[in-house]
């Protein structure tokens, strides 16, 4: 006698390869969240992919700009800073160049650790923020799962156009190294027409932002068990007390 009834409750099915989540990200995220909800949490491939693409534009920016210039070109954009500058003797110039040069050098150098210290914390905000106030059951893990495929679009084809528009002929001059890719509005203004305060709010109008702002909200939501609305207003909420302290520290700093 047979019993069909002596059965697995569920078939377990094999998650997706890295590959396939990396591409889904961009084509099908909800597949790729869907996974990761499932129990596949790995994400060191998108890491390396941040990894080799933040050392090739550092290596573009130092052949096209050189880290001098880029420093140089930081100090213009601010007013009080290029103020402060022209009242320092020449040897005090010339060190404080040299130490804005090492530290974007260093920022460079530094960044994978940067980037994991990022994702760590905001991971962190984000799981408690849908488990605490929207009565989500994410896993850590998953959270920092979803932030790592999430960060996709803007890590990819931000620091590409990044590249794009250095080899095309940009001039070293021009050169933001806070705002190199042409995908907000604040890269069609001159910081020093509009002011600190408005450039800081144009910058953060960013179509490529809000595109990963999107998949944040998407991905938390999922891997918690709650509404996708729930996740757009974690996501979107932390982003404007983000965007508002930049205005502020632009209204302070100058």
């Amino acid at each position: 006698m047979t019993d069909t009834s002596i059965q697995p409750a569920a078939q377990s099915t094999a998650g997706l390869s890295q590959m396939e989540r990396v591409i889904d990200t961009f084509t099908a995220p909800s597949k790729t969240f869907t996974d990761i909800k499932n129990g596949h949490r790995a994400w060191w491939l998108p890491f390396i992919i941040y990894v080799l693409l933040g050392y090739a534009f550092f290596f573009v920016v130092n052949t096209k700009v050189g880290m001098r210039q880029a420093s140089e070109n930081q100090i213009h954009l601010s007013p009080k800073a290029e103020e402060r500058m022209q009242t320092m003797t020449p040897e005090q110039r010339e060190t404080q160049m040299k130490f804005s040069t090492y530290f974007i050098e260093g920022a460079f150098y530094a960044g994978p650790v940067f980037l994991l210290i990022m994702g760590l914390v905001i991971s962190l905000v984000m799981w408690g923020t849908i488990n605490l106030g929207f009565g989500g059951r994410a896993k850590f893990g998953s959270v920092l799962a979803v932030w790592m495929y999430a960060m996709l679009p803007y890590q990819v084809i931000k620091t590409l156009l990044g590249i794009v528009v250095l080899y095309a002929g940009a001039a070293p001059e021009s050169f933001n190294i806070k705002n190199f890719a042409p995908t907000n509005v604040g890269a069609f203004l001159n910081p020093a027409d509009v002011g600190p305060v408005i450039y800081s709010l144009a910058t953060s109008i960013d179509i490529v932002t809000i595109w990963t702002l999107i998949l944040v909200g998407i991905g938390t939501a999922m891997v918690a068990g709650v509404k996708r609305s729930s996740g757009y207003i974690a996501a979107f909420g932390w982003w404007i007390v983000v965007v508002l302290l930049g205005v502020a520290g632009a209204a302070v700093m100058g």
